[in-house]
């Protein structure tokens, strides 16, 4: 390939090889819990990070290594580390820099898994969360300490298709000496690639548009390779040394890409949220027509939601596509291929129509996931969003009125006669 091989390019080649062994074309799955070490010397040297190379599937495998080298590519980091599901990689994450006691500062709109993951499970880990909102960006700075560890937003925010103004808070972040950790699940590299914008992790639930076709969980994080670990000395497990692996520092060892290692070594090897390698397979196949399906979800989503701002029974339309949004300026700045397949619109007669809407509908799947070929629609408030009170479920733009959908890349005439019907029965 050329020195700078474009986005589609990347998407289908970048990590792979055909197998030096049978010369097959397709990635292999290498379904194997282990691997034959050359000699004594070898092993000690893979177990000591002195070498690259595979040990057990749970920290390493070739379909793994493969998968992560082309999320890295595509995203412009230096290096990714991929797991069992967008959730494992935010712990691996989090893991990596926060110390019992610790804070760190999220966006409040976020998709209800974080959210609670955030709010209620980190607490078992002494780590605690301070919810901020995008369109003040104060709200971010103000609550920041000298236990402050990390940003956290999303750069398309789940449900209501938000977009951040990554740069802004970028800035705040770099002012403190914080890394901006960016999930770009909702929009894909194709239409945003943080790193360029600012952030210094991105993270992925794979599962989604990613894969793109519904039937493989995984996650990734990608390391930005632009921030120093070692500076303000707030970051230990890479600035000082580990007694695990000879008093080795990970930073001054790894350099810009040090930040994936120690999520593989200290926190995947502990851990275990490890991927399988059938899930990778899936993965890598999804990610070769990323770029065509990415497109078509969006021009799909905005014909969808122009459609949807005339209806009798929709309230309001909350899609960035739209000119009218008040979102429009920042999808053109930074994403003007589209504004991605999912958006919320709101529903008259409020919580009970979106029940009866969602149960009406016949093409759509009424279902907790988002980014599959399929369209697929959910009712936050009595689903995703169920466990937040009343304030949080609107905080995160998930009010009782609220209809998520993820729109799929069917024939655009049928997406709007299966909405059509369903509205009738309300």
């Amino acid at each position: 390939m050329k020195n700078n091989p474009g986005f589609n390019t990347l998407a289908i080649h970048a990590g792979a090889q055909p197998d030096p062994t049978t010369g097959a074309r397709a990635t292999p799955i290498y379904q194997t819990t282990s691997f034959v070490f050359n000699d004594a010397d070898h092993a000690a040297s893979l177990f000591g990070l002195q070498a690259f190379g595979n040990i057990y599937t749970r920290i390493m495998n070739p379909t793994q290594a493969v998968l992560e080298e082309r999320v890295a590519a595509l995203e412009g980091g230096t290096a990714a580390l991929a797991v069992a599901s967008g959730h494992a990689a935010q712990l691996l994450i989090f893991h990596t820099i926060m110390s019992p006691g610790d804070n760190f500062i999220a966006a409040r709109r976020l998709y209800g898994g974080s959210v609670n993951q955030f709010g209620h499970a980190f607490k078992s880990f002494d780590w605690h969360v301070r919810w901020a909102d995008t369109a003040d960006i104060g709200s971010f700075e103000s609550q920041i300490d000298d236990r402050t560890k990390a940003i956290f937003i999303e750069s398309l925010a789940n449900p209501g298709g938000t977009f951040v103004d990554i740069e802004a808070i970028s800035a705040v972040a770099r002012k403190h000496g914080l890394p901006l950790i960016v999930d770009n699940t909702m929009a894909t590299p194709y239409l945003i690639r943080p790193i360029e914008h600012g952030a210094d992790i991105v993270v992925h639930s794979l599962t989604k548009f990613m894969g793109g076709h519904g039937n493989s969980m995984g996650g990734v994080l990608v390391d930005g390779g632009t921030f120093d670990w070692s500076k303000s000395g707030k970051y230990p497990m890479l600035s000082e040394p580990r007694p695990e692996y000879a008093g080795m520092v990970l930073h001054a060892t790894f350099g810009n890409f040090a930040f994936a290692i120690a999520c593989r070594v200290l926190g995947l090897r502990d851990f275990g949220p490890a991927i399988s390698p059938f899930n990778a397979f899936l993965l890598l196949t999804g990610i070769e027509t990323l770029p065509l399906r990415m497109q078509r979800h969006c021009d799909n989503a905005l014909t969808v939601a122009t459609w949807l701002k005339t209806h009798e029974k929709v309230a309001w339309v909350n899609y960035a596509g739209l000119e009218t949004d008040a979102n429009n300026t920042l999808q053109k700045r930074y994403s003007p291929k589209g504004a991605g397949a999912v958006f919320t619109f709101g529903l008259k007669d409020g919580y009970e129509a979106g029940k009866r809407f969602v149960e009406g509908l016949e093409m759509f799947s009424h279902l907790a996931n988002i980014g599959d070929t399929r369209s697929l629609v959910i009712h936050p408030a009595s689903t995703t969003h169920r466990q937040l009170t009343d304030e949080q479920q609107t905080a995160a733009g998930a009010g009782p009125e609220v209809v998520r959908l993820s729109v799929g890349i069917e024939d655009v005439a049928d997406i709007i006669a299966d909405l059509e019907q369903a509205l009738a029965k309300i």
